[in-house]
């Protein structure tokens, strides 16, 4: 059975920091190229950042880019989110997924090839 974990939201204060994992199953994680993405109460889902298959090539959306990292140990089977400098614009549930096809630009932007999706892990920002 193929599944996605995520795991290690929470609660932070503004300018803290947490490490999301995703933990695959069920699947060769090798092979696919994994995605963080987030939604908030009454918004669209939105990418964060995505990770290759192939040469751990990274993409950042803008709501990524400067703060957060994203990496994949494939011996563990399971892909990071680093994030720090949290901000309250950040709440909201995260997920990950995965996809054969194309991982960067409008694919990460929007999640469109990405088959596999873990049920999320909620983060939330307060002071």
């Amino acid at each position: 059975q193929v599944q996605l974990v995520e795991s290690g939201g929470g609660l932070v204060q503004p300018g803290g920091s947490l490490e999301l994992s995703c933990a695959a199953s069920g699947f060769i994680m090798d092979y696919y190229s994994i995605g963080w993405f987030r939604q908030a109460p009454g918004k669209e889902r939105e990418g964060v950042s995505c990770i290759s298959s192939r040469d751990g090539g990274t993409y950042y959306t803008d709501s990524g880019k400067g703060r957060f990292t994203i990496s994949r140990d494939n011996a563990k089977n399971t892909v990071y989110l680093q994030m720090n400098s949290l901000t309250l614009e950040d709440p909201a549930l995260y997920y990950c997924a995965a996809t054969l096809g194309h991982y960067s630009g409008y694919y990460c932007e929007t999640g469109v090839g990405y088959i596999y999706w873990g049920q999320g892990t909620q983060v939330t920002v307060s002071s």
